[in-house]
């Protein structure tokens, strides 16, 4: 029996874990084949190959190279370059995953060409279009032909849109890699000695939303913000990030305590977040790991799509807001009970799987 070719579209960080722990749970498939293509929307050593390198993801059968620019601009290209690699190997169903420009335009193309569509992480919305990540989320939902959910949340809000149908709720693919591997990420005391911190001593920062670095101001609230705080904060820095703060001049806002490092590999940043007393950032998929850590976090958005974390007590949302984000540090306090399961108990890459087969015996057999 000829095997049905899966192409999972990948882009930028969080895609490049989600993919990571996927194509495992694929690969011991007997009648699926996993293919790779990389868009390079991000393209650096820090943001994409470090992260192919140190969770073993099987190297991209292609890369289409288009780098960054304005999101139409990107979009373009992906679209441009996705549709000729897709028109040659006909794949039975293109995975994409997440929220990135990467994932609206191989959902487009999936479409335009009678692809099956899965979508790795369906349903999350932030309701704010002005958002360019709720925009994709919009556009993948919208012709997604298997919607694969993290939350019960994501499966609600699809309902609410009148989506019902293919739409299944199997716990979130990064709590996978991460459920795995806690022994080995608690382990990892060299990194602490790598900057002079002891456990639960410092916070960890991350900043790279465009709606944070497109401009002077909200960016200069989080960096006073963090340079008043009372402990270190590690704070790698996206490129984005770095490049806004020489733009802005913004360097003389950052406080001694406030460490500035280049852009971390997974499993250090881990290990970061899991012996940090806090997390502060913009970023979904971190706010999603310091919870799956039980490390508070302060979200420097003013919005997230991870409600169910701030519903328990474990994120605050404070926005680029220099007074709100010192008043939530301070006036923290963790939450009592366990945690509840509301992103699976790391078997959703498995889930998601056999979901894909299931499906593709099933449309086959209605040919």
């Amino acid at each position: 029996m000829e095997k049905k070719k899966i192409m999972s579209v990948v882009g930028a960080r969080p895609q490049f874990i989600k993919a990571a722990a996927l194509s495992g749970a694929l690969s011991k498939s007997a009648v699926l084949t996993h293919t790779l293509v990389h868009t390079g929307q991000h393209y650096d050593y820090e943001t994409s190959q470090i992260f192919f390198d140190e969770l073993n993801i099987q190297a991209p059968t292609y890369n289409l190279e288009v780098g960054s620019g304005r999101h139409c601009y990107q979009m373009g290209h992906i679209l441009l370059k996705l549709d000729t690699i897709v028109e040659i190997k006909r794949p039975d169903m293109i995975l994409v995953y997440g929220d990135t420009n990467t994932t609206a335009a191989a959902a487009i193309v999936a479409a335009k060409n009678n692809i099956y569509m899965g979508h790795v992480e369906a349903g999350l919305r932030e309701f704010n279009k002005r958002i360019p990540e709720e925009v994709n989320k919009l556009l993948t939902d919208a012709v997604a032909d298997l919607y694969f959910c993290p939350t019960p949340t994501g499966v609600k809000n699809l309902r609410s849109a009148g989506i019902k149908k293919n739409v299944f709720l199997t716990g979130d693919v990064g709590l996978d890699l991460l459920a795995a591997n806690m022994d080995r990420i608690a382990a990892q005391t060299d990194v602490l000695d790598k900057y002079g911190l002891t456990p639960k001593s410092y916070i960890f920062a991350t900043c790279h939303r465009a709606a944070n670095t497109g401009d002077a101001k909200p960016l200069s609230e989080i960096l006073s913000a963090l340079s008043e705080l009372d402990m270190p904060v590690i704070f790698p820095l996206h490129p984005r990030t770095k490049a806004a703060i020489a733009a802005y001049g913004l360097q003389p806002l950052i406080g001694p305590q406030v460490r500035l490092t280049p852009s971390l590999g997974f499993w250090e940043t881990q290990t970061l977040v899991h012996s940090a007393k806090m997390v502060m950032t913009d970023s979904g998929g971190l706010i999603k790991e310091a919870y799956f850590h039980r490390v508070p976090c302060i979200i420097l958005d003013r919005q997230t799509e991870w409600v169910e974390i701030v519903r328990q007590g474990w994120a605050k949302i404070a926005g680029p807001d220099r007074e709100k984000i010192i008043r939530a540090f301070k006036a923290f306090k963790m939450p009592a009970g366990p945690q509840r399961p509301v992103f699976g108990e790391g078997s959703a890459s498995e889930k998601i799987a056999d979901l894909i087969e299931a499906f593709l015996e099933n449309t086959a057999a209605h040919v």
